[in-house]
């Protein structure tokens, strides 16, 4: 009579320390800026208190972008990506960059549009296409590779998508507002009509640089140095209105300037090195 066997399991994942802690960092932002969001809802509208709470939540959004860059740097210097570091990143990503800003824009815009159930709704559809687009980067990802396969993505990605609505919010707020929630009901139009514009971009096929390929070794071109010191030295002048621009140019260079540029500018702007420039020609022959 033959042994029953033992139950085989599969093997457990290598879980690289520092670039899972800094997806942790993000994780973390995303919940904290929920909490926050919470507690802003439970403060009277208008009040001093309820806008410190959603500028917080706010800041803790720009901070899970901040960790989402790092993490996934950190893991290809450290040569450490893998399976499990992009599970992780999507899962933390559907927390701070689809939960996090849908709460955020709903209760300080959408919920007060004047057609009722439209803010619902266009909240919904950012945070499922956020989420079905971390989905579709994970499949994407996971399949074989292609010979000379682009790094770029294909859609908008997830943070860029958060920054760009929240960003968007936290500049009308102190234009129009003087700092406060009570929106005019134009400013809540066009909010909606951003969020809904940035949802679509995320499941759409348009191209967005990664600039997966810049690292400490590579030799930047003058115009990306040149664009890099004018973005820092805005966001430290202007923090209220530098990261509506600077979210804003990044969806717009994809969407209506990058299809028109020739590969040189596209090389200049997104600081490829000689061997990304070999690779992207060997891939054109």
């Amino acid at each position: 009579m033959a042994t029953k066997q033992p139950p085989v399991y599969p093997d457990e994942p290598k879980i690289p320390i520092l670039p899972n802690l800094l997806t942790a960092g993000n994780l973390l932002c995303g919940f904290f800026s929920i909490l926050t969001i919470f507690k802003g809802m439970q403060l009277p509208d208008g009040s001093p208190e309820a806008f410190d709470c959603y500028q917080q939540a706010t800041y803790l959004i720009f901070a899970a972008c901040i960790f989402d860059l790092l993490d996934g740097r950190v893991a290809r210097m450290c040569k450490a990506d893998g399976p499990f570091g992009r599970e992780f990143d999507s899962i933390a990503d559907v927390v701070s960059f689809g939960i996090a800003p849908a709460m955020l824009l709903a209760r300080a815009v959408l919920f007060d549009l004047p057609v009722p159930y439209i803010g619902f709704g266009i909240a919904v559809l950012y945070l499922l296409c956020a989420s079905l687009r971390l989905a579709r980067f994970n499949c994407m990802a996971a399949a074989p590779k292609k010979p000379n396969q682009s790094m770029d993505f294909v859609g908008l990605p997830v943070p860029m998508a958060a920054g760009a609505v929240v960003s968007t919010m936290y500049l009308v707020i102190d234009v129009t507002t003087n700092r406060n929630l009570i929106i005019d009901p134009f400013w809540q139009i066009v909010m909606a009509v951003v969020m809904t514009v940035v949802s679509l971009l995320m499941m759409s096929r348009v191209i967005y640089p990664s600039f997966k390929h810049v690292n400490f070794e590579k030799r930047g071109t003058i115009i990306a140095m040149l664009m890099a010191v004018i973005a820092i030295t805005a966001l430290i002048v202007f923090p209220w209105i530098a990261p509506a621009l600077i979210f804003l140019c990044y969806l717009l260079y994809g969407l209506i300037i990058r299809p028109f540029l020739t590969r040189r500018m596209r090389r200049a702007i997104e600081v490829y090195g000689e061997d990304d420039v070999d690779d992207e020609e060997s891939s054109e022959k």
